[in-house]
């Protein structure tokens, strides 16, 4: 039987109605497969995931595919969201198994969660015979499938990145040594390798698809800090405008894409994630005084996030699908003749103004989507035409909302929407933030201190909270000030006695969570800086914010122990190094007031 209508993850609600007997993950879970001696079959997705959508349409909603899986295996449904330590874990052995990951993430695994096969998505077709070679080879070949999963365990926990010894150098106890935990060398030799892979015409890194790529862009603004190099800024401002004017930002009514399909920007990929629209908003607020088009990006995304995110707990919710009515961008794509019936004799001088060329679409079934290759001169006129082109879309069907929320987003939110308001002196971005915190510190902080990972409605997620929750909500309280940075610092002395790993650095699940086949500790940046690096960041801010310099000696260990991957890997290390950043420049200054 389906066990899905009372989670509280939307992402399982919408398979509640699959023939598939799904179970959320959990020891009931793992204990019938136990009963039944038949592999867990792990389907791992989120909300707002484009091709989730279409594998449950393809096979989870048919009876067939569902007879097979509900026989044969015992079904769990994963919200990656939820429980990001379970995504990591599955998402390294699909790695392994595959060399490629993604979502919806199929893992095969024993009863006790090690898994033996994984992928991503599979036609139905093919996901029928993949049911029938498990099936075979669990009935006839168990023990080679123990071993292969063995394998997959094992090179789980050794593939991990490498670490180095601090606490010689600074033992647990500190204090640590007035030398920056890495060399200013070590710094100017990343952002030399992430300007290798900077795209110097459309900005951003690499190719398609492409991302925002915040925590490398946080870094190179960093380093021009220190050190006065143009390009840095130059290409941090790039990229800024060359999204602003591209179709990944939404020019009716601002906010971002999660990515582009393309390298120039043009065609996104229609989610819109809480997380990016924060690090965004924090990036061109940053730029608030580097050009008019930044501060107007900031202002729509700070009106965006307060219009569109807000729940009525006054938290922010996690995202907005990517599709509408089954159908990728519906809501946002724009014909020729779209634009005639909404603007009449304005049409084509919108679709001027918009990059909308009616002989050659930039979208599918003859649609556009929307840039703005540089500002109309008639700014009234364009104002005016937005107004309406946005009227009318808002009688369109709308893509569903996400409406859990998120600790480590929203902590990245209320942290961005600080800045936002020092730049830009909006208040109502301030109190927005100052509501979102207070929802969380009552709904998400329980009394013992520890933080839950999620809630929806104000009923809070089993799901504890990880490394990138303590750490981000810390961020965020700490940026409001007052009476938020000793509840920061309240949340950071959690972190330090639960996910340190008694070296120096961090796990990303603390010591007495759910015990899983591998434990978690990863300093590589995603859409976000890594929980690590966020850590070493928050850490930082309460050094300055308050003095304390145990906050300061934490986070030099932290980013000393991570340097080996951070120098392996600059690019997706790039969170840690902005961190360190942080801590050299205010060595430096520390070092300028010594006398003599």
């Amino acid at each position: 039987m389906n066990e899905l209508a009372g989670a509280l993850s939307p992402y399982l609600r919408q398979h509640a109605s699959n023939p598939v007997a799904w179970r959320q993950w959990g020891p009931e879970a793992l204990a019938d497969a136990a009963a039944r001696d038949v592999p867990l079959l792990i389907s791992i997705g989120y909300s707002t995931c484009h091709w989730c959508h279409v594998m449950a349409h393809e096979s989870f909603e048919d009876r067939t595919v569902a007879a097979a899986m509900n026989d044969r295996f015992a079904p769990v449904k994963v919200d990656r969201e939820e429980r990001p330590d379970l995504d990591a874990v599955y998402m390294q052995a699909t790695m392994a198994i595959t060399g490629q990951g993604g979502w919806p993430m199929t893992v095969f695994a024993f009863p006790d969660g090690t898994p033996f096969f994984a992928g991503t998505y599979f036609p139905k077709p093919h996901f029928l015979r993949l049911l029938d070679a498990v099936h075979a080879a669990w009935t006839g070949q168990r023990e080679e499938l123990r071993h292969q999963g063995a394998a997959i365990v094992e090179a789980g926990a050794k593939g991990g990145p490498a670490f180095a010894d601090v606490t010689v150098a600074c033992p647990l106890d500190g204090p640590c040594p007035p030398a920056p935990p890495v060399r200013a060398q070590l710094l100017d030799a990343a952002a030399a390798t992430v300007m290798a892979s900077a795209d110097a015409v459309h900005g951003g890194f690499g190719s398609a698809p492409k991302f925002p790529g915040v925590p490398a862009l946080r870094f190179l603004l960093d380093a021009y800090v220190r050190t006065g190099e143009a390009r840095f800024l130059d290409h941090v401002k790039l990229t800024a405008e060359r999204m602003a004017r591209g179709g990944i930002y939404d020019q009716l009514e601002g906010g971002f894409a999660r990515y582009s399909v393309d390298e120039s920007w043009t065609v996104p990929h229609f989610e819109k994630m809480l997380y990016d629209n924060a690090e965004l908003l924090w990036l061109y607020s940053r730029l608030y005084g580097e050009g008019e088009l930044f501060a107007r990006v900031a202002d729509e995304t700070a009106a965006f996030l307060l219009e569109h995110f807000t729940t009525g707990e006054g938290a922010f919710a996690a995202a907005f699908d990517a599709d509408t009515e089954g159908v990728e961008g519906l809501t946002y794509a724009w014909s020729y003749a779209d634009l005639e019936a909404v603007l009449g004799e304005d049409a084509a001088w919108a679709a001027a103004a918009f990059g909308v060329d009616p002989s050659r679409p930039n979208f599918e079934h003859d649609k556009n989507v929307l840039e703005l290759p540089v500002d109309p001169e008639d700014g009234a006129r364009f104002a005016a035409v937005r107004h309406r082109l946005a009227a009318a879309r808002r009688e369109r069907p709308q893509p569903g909302r996400d409406d859990k929320v998120v600790a480590a987003w929203n902590g990245l939110a209320i942290a961005a929407l600080a800045e936002y308001a020092s730049r830009s002196g909006g208040r109502d971005a301030l109190l927005a933030a100052e509501r979102a915190a207070t929802e969380l510190w009552a709904t998400h902080v329980g009394a013992d201190g520890r933080l839950a990972r999620a809630s929806l409605a104000g009923a809070v997620s089993p799901a504890p909270g990880i490394l990138e929750d303590y750490a981000a909500v810390a961020l965020g309280f700490l940026r409001l000030g007052g009476e938020w940075t000793e509840r920061a610092c309240g949340l950071l002395r959690q972190v330090g006695e639960h996910f340190g790993d008694g070296l120096g650095g961090f796990f990303d699940t603390a010591a007495d969570a759910e015990a899983l086949v591998t434990r978690p500790a990863d300093v590589h940046d995603g859409p976000t800086a890594s929980g690590w690096a966020l850590a070493a960041a928050a850490l930082l801010e309460a050094w300055q914010v308050t003095g304390e310099e145990s906050f300061k000696d934490d986070a030099w260990r932290a980013i000393a122990r991570a340097e080996p991957a951070m120098s392996a890997n600059p690019r997706f290390t790039a969170g840690l190094h902005a961190a360190a950043e942080t801590l050299v420049r205010a060595q430096r200054a520390e070092l300028s007031t010594v006398p003599g």
